[in-house]
Parts: structure tokens; C-alpha cells; sequence
């Protein structure tokens, strides 16, 4: 799930919407135009101010942060003498674009200008928007005064239930009630100042320096120091995007600020803790929702588990694993495939058989009509045996050119690597992009037209998707023992309105192709299962959704297949980390004869700033 950017500008709505937002339910409140105006009268009691698009003059307040660099400057202006409305905000962002503001922390002021709201990203991405003030002028009375008290938040201010629920329509309108719903509660601080203490962080340092933190600890907390995601019931409100208001200094200096003005963002891992207090205004943005732009930072300690070793496979097991391996292409640094083989030949132990996805074409991504990956798989299995591994052998089948999605011009696609000491591909010639691999008979076992082979690779349900790879794999040591491998890697959850949306519950539009995927992935299932009810078969691979989607779901409808997810503690459950939450999206399945398991989510990845991919890798360990 790469990370956008999207530039500030700010969006005025329209005078409908703002009468929509009085018919609401807002308390009525003075003209934009007399004397006396505050800013909670300007933020209101909803998302939107009943004042949107109107002028307003004098408005009295003490700047509390500036943003001096960036495209979306301004300062952030917080009222001493809140009213008595805990829905109503006491502070307000002023915007001034480009502009360096003319303004200084404890600054008391009076501002004017046009009251408007900023929806980040624009308003179709189905996210909140930002009470702005723009055009705007002020007068300075007087300077180092002190500061609000900023609002602690952890579990005592932050409400267990996430959003009021509205059928999926807009919740702009509904009054704003903060002892209930964590959404709410937020949104009632949107621009005052806000802190965090002694905070653990859940969402590891990215590259464009944020972290995500918690204000709640002990809500579903994982086994290594996490957030789980476990339902769609409940987002976990207690996570909070943390961003510095002091350029970090790995990033290129803005000319008006001198060398000692800058500091180095904290390279944080999840189950590290940012000790002390970390505070600043409470913002928000389409890239991970309410975000502290903190004007202090607490001191970074470090608690983060090791990355994960799993045990080597005994004699008479079989080990599979599965392994997003982000966008693999042969210009991509040569430390990747040194750290991608470390991860397959320490951390996993070599196992006898890996589903990668996302390995690109040999050109990566330039878009020249290139669909072979030859190379790529080359230059890792290669890393592999200087790393001390097997001589993986692999099987794929090459995408029809731009068809797949991914990375333009990437070609991304699944493949098999295999040690064939260990086991061998049982090859039937056949498979191509395009034609559609079959159940047969083999002297009374079930067998494949092809391996490998693509599942039903013109059906609509693989549009700009990724087709399963199906592959027959013989065991040595054990004649006639054969385990079929399903590799796949379904349809991102690009589109889907995010969890802090003002939607709710928001639309999750990507799973209806995810689950016609599964469908066809069971059915294919099921064809084996029908020729022969004691096949041995492994489904793999990044399914981009969670053990209780619709998707996994319909993909073990029936009981033809157990997710192996589910038999592992509930604080294990997770193989990616996405704004602060710890979610499984990579899955290993299991045929009803597969009774003998060994399951392992192998944390190498996805909790760490630094990171091969942005994936746990898995491994199953069965006795066929």
C-alpha cells in the first residue's frame, strides 16, 4: 500500500452545504459580521462550520504552532477562554499557503478572514476536512504569552466506540458527541493543542518521516507491542499519526531556517515508546487521519522485539511459505536480494517451497512491452545460494503485458521457488497467460491440464489483477505423495473509503472483486477436492484482506479450506502494520487431509522503519 502525497489547497463549501450543516442540528450562533465572534462559534458543533464561506473579523486567540516550511503554511491560533461546549473546537488553523506567516509561538492576536474547509486529498476521497481560515489578515497585541494546556489523550478521553454508524452516508451533520465515539472526540480537538504520554508507538517511521503512536496501550495489543485490527467493529480510536512541525534534518533545508533549527525525526520501531510528553496541535490529513504536528517530541526508547527466527523443518515435513517481496526487479539495490535471501534462507529457514508475489519484469518498472522475469528471479536465487541456501528452481508463467495491475509498467506476478532436493515440479505442459489450468483425472487422482497453470485467467474477476498460479509438486522420499500449491496475490484495496472517514462505516468497494476472486480460487479448490477428497492442497499468498472479510470467508466456504491464521493466539494475528494497525493480509490455507501443521507468521518486516518489504513473510510446516 504505497504512500501518496497530495499538496494542501484549501476547498470552500458551498452555501448548500453549509445550510445543510445548520440543518443539523448546530446551535445557532452570531453573524460572521458582529462584534464577538470565537473560535468555537467558527468550528461549531459538527465537522463543519456554520460559518463556511462567511468573513469573519477580530477573532482573538495566541498562536500556538507555526508551519514555516512546505506548500500549506500557516499558524495554528488556540482560544484561551474555551466556552463550555465540550464539542465545540478552541482552535483553528490559518492557512497562507506558501507564505512564511509573520507570526511567533505565544503570539496573542486577533485574526480575519474566510472560514472554509480543506478536504485533504480533495472531498471524493471520502475523508473529513479541515476547518481553515484563508485570506486572511491579523494584528499582533502582544508577544510570549502563555500556552492552553494542551488535552491529554489516552484511555480516559479517548471513547471505546469508534463513529456513530450512518449507513455509510456522511456523519458532517450529526452533532459531535466526544464521551461517545473516539471520531468525535478528535474531531472536537481539531487544532488545539494535544499530548501524548510516555507514548508506545504502533506504526513504525516511514520514509516521509511519521510515526504512528497510541493513546491507548492495552486496547489490543499485540504479542510484539502492536495494535491488532480484528474486526471491522473496531478501528482502534486510541492510534494517532505523529508528524514534527521542525523540518527533520534528512530532509532538504528550507532557506529561512538555519542549521540549528532542525532535528532528526526519531527512527522508530513498533513496541518502541516516545518517553515523556509529545504534543502540538491536533491536525488531520488523507494519509493515515488525525495527526499530532508536534512542537515536542518525546525521547525516543527503544523496545522492539528482534526480528523473528522460525525453526528449520524436520525430515518428514514440508515447509511452504509465502512472501511478498514488494515490487522486485532487477534494477532495484543489490542489498535488497542480499537481505530478501537472508530473510528466506535464516529467518524462514529455508523452506522447501516459497509463493512470492510481486516480482516484476525483467525492465522493472519502465513500461517497454517487457513481460519476462527471468532475470529478477534470477538475481535472487542467486542471493540465495551466496546466502548459504538451496539452488532454488522456479516456475512462472509470464502476464499478458499491463495486465496484471501493480507498479505501471512493472508486470507483476507470482512465481514458485523450489528446492529440488527437497521436492520436485511435476511439469505439464499448457500453461500460458491465457488458458485456463483444469482439474483431470490421473488414474483416479486428481491432476492438473497444466503446471504450471493460470485459474480462469479471462474472468472478469482478475481485471487488472494478478491470476493465481497453480503448481503440482511431488515430494522426494515419498512416491506418489503430491501437494498442489495455489499461489496468489488478489486486488489491492486501492479505492476503499479509509476507516477515519466521514462515512461511516466507510465503503470498502475493492472486496467485491476480492471475493468473486475467492470464489473462483474455492471452486477450483473444490474441483480438486471432487476427483480426489484427500488432495493435499496449500492455497498461498497475499490475499489483501483480513481472516474476517467476505473474501477469506468465501474462499473457505464449504470448509474446503482452513485459513491457518486462525489457529494462532489472537495477539499473533498480523503480517502488515498500516496506519498503526496490525493486520493480517497474507494467508496460508489448508485441504481438509492436511491435519498435521505447523504455522508461522515470521515478523522480519512489517514492524520495523527499516525493512526489505513491507510484508511479513510465513511459513507452514505440514506432514502429507
Amino acid at each position: 500500500m504505497p504512500s501518496r502525497r497530495t499538496l494542501r489547497r484549501p476547498v470552500a463549501l458551498s452555501a448548500v452545504a453549509a445550510c445543510a450543516a445548520l440543518a443539523g442540528g448546530l446551535l445557532s450562533v452570531q453573524s460572521a459580521s458582529a462584534a464577538g465572534t470565537r473560535i468555537h462559534d467558527i468550528q461549531g458543533r459538527t465537522r463543519i462550520s456554520p460559518l463556511v464561506g462567511k468573513q469573519v473579523g477580530d477573532v482573538p486567540g495566541i498562536v500556538t504552532a507555526v508551519r514555516a516550511f512546505g506548500s500549506s503554511r500557516g499558524f495554528w491560533v488556540q482560544d484561551p477562554h474555551p466556552d463550555n461546549d465540550p464539542a465545540t473546537s478552541e482552535a483553528v488553523f490559518v492557512f497562507t499557503g506558501k507564505e512564511t506567516p509573520a507570526v511567533a509561538v505565544g503570539d496573542a492576536l486577533t485574526f480575519s478572514g474566510t472560514v472554509s474547509e480543506y478536504y485533504p486529498g480533495g472531498k471524493d476521497a471520502g475523508g473529513q476536512s479541515v476547518t481553515e481560515i484563508t485570506d486572511a489578515t491579523w494584528t499582533v497585541s502582544a508577544g510570549k504569552q502563555p500556552l492552553p494546556a494542551p488535552v491529554k489523550l489516552d484511555a480516559s478521553t479517548i471513547p471505546a466506540a469508534y463513529a456513530p454508524r450512518a449507513g455509510g452516508k456522511s456523519i458532517e451533520s450529526l452533532t459531535l458527541r466526544p464521551t461517545t465515539y473516539a471520531l468525535d472526540r478528535l474531531e472536537s480537538l481539531e487544532g488545539m493543542r494535544v499530548a501524548l504520554s510516555d507514548a508506545r508507538v504502533v506504526g513504525p517511521t516511514n520514509t516521509h518521516h511519521e510515526l504512528w503512536a497510541t493513546a491507548t496501550p492495552d486496547h489490543h495489543r499485540t504479542a510484539r507491542g502492536g495494535t491488532l485490527y480484528g474486526s471491522y467493529a473496531d478501528p482502534n480510536g486510541g492510534r494517532i499519526k505523529v508528524q514534527s512541525l521542525i523540518p527533520p534534518a534528512q530532509a532538504p533545508a528550507p532557506p529561512e531556517l538555519r542549521a540549528p533549527d532542525r532535528h532528526p525525526f526519531p527512527v522508530a520501531n513498533v513496541g518502541d515508546r516516545l518517553t515523556g510528553t509529545t504534543a502540538g496541535p491536533l491536525d488531520y490529513d488523507n494519509f493515515g487521519g488525525y495527526t499530532i504536528q508536534a512542537t515536542e517530541l518525546g525521547t525516543l526508547a527503544a523496545h522492539t522485539p528482534a526480528p523473528e527466527v522460525t525453526r528449520k523443518q524436520t525430515a518428514g515435513e514440508l515447509a511452504v511459505a509465502t512472501y511478498n517481496v514488494e515490487n522486485l526487479a532487477p534494477d532495484n539495490p543489490q542489498s535488497k536480494f542480499d537481505r530478501l535471501a537472508k530473510g528466506l534462507v535464516h529467518n524462514l529457514a529455508a523452506p522447501d517451497v516459497v509463493a512470492l508475489e510481486e516480482v516484476q519484469d525483467d525492465s522493472g518498472a519502465k513500461d517497454d512491452g517487457t513481460v519476462t522475469a527471468g532475470v529478477t528471479l534470477k538475481k535472487l536465487t542467486d542471493a540465495v545460494k551466496a546466502a548459504g541456501g538451496p539452488a532454488y528452481e522456479w516456475r512462472s508463467i509470464d502476464p499478458q503485458n499491463d495486465q496484471d495491475g501493480g507498479q505501471p509498467g512493472g508486470n507483476i506476478r507470482v512465481a514458485f521457488l523450489f528446492n529440488p532436493q527437497r521436492v520436485a515440479f511435476t511439469d505439464v505442459k499448457g500453461g500460458d497467460a491465457t488458458t485456463p489450468v483444469k482439474v483431470v483425472d490421473d488414474h483416479g487422482r486428481a491432476g492438473l491440464s497444466a503446471s504450471p497453470g493460470r485459474i480462469a485467467p479471462a474472468d472478469a474477476a482478475w481485471k487488472s489483477s494478478r491470476k493465481p498460479l497453480v503448481g503440482e509438486f511431488a515430494l522426494r522420499g515419498k512416491p506418489g505423495r503430491r501437494v498442489f500449491v495455489i499461489a496468489n496475490h488478489f486486488n489491492s484495496k486501492g479505492g476503499d473509503q479509509g476507516l477515519d472517514s466521514r462515512f461511516q462505516p466507510p465503503a470498502r468497494t475493492s472486496e467485491t472483486q476480492r471475493t468473486a476472486q475467492a470464489k473462483l480460487v474455492n471452486g477450483f479448490v473444490k474441483g480438486l477436492l471432487a476427483k480426489d477428497p484427500k488432495a493435499d492442497v496449500v492455497v498461498a499468498g497475499d490475499l489483501n484482506d483480513y481472516q474476517f472479510s467476505p473474501a477469506l470467508k468465501t474462499l473457505t466456504g464449504g470448509g474446503v479450506l482452513t485459513d491457518q491464521v486462525t489457529r494462532l493466539p489472537v495477539a499473533e494475528r498480523y503480517s502488515y502494520v498500516y496506519q498503526g494497525n496490525s493486520q493480517v493480509l497474507d494467508h496460508l490455507l489448508t485441504s481438509r487431509a492436511l491435519t498435521r501443521t505447523d504455522y508461522d507468521i515470521v515478523h522480519i518486516n512489517a514492524e520495523y522503519a527499516d525493512q526489505t518489504s513491507d510484508h511479513d513473510p510465513q511459513v507452514l510446516r505440514i506432514k502429507p
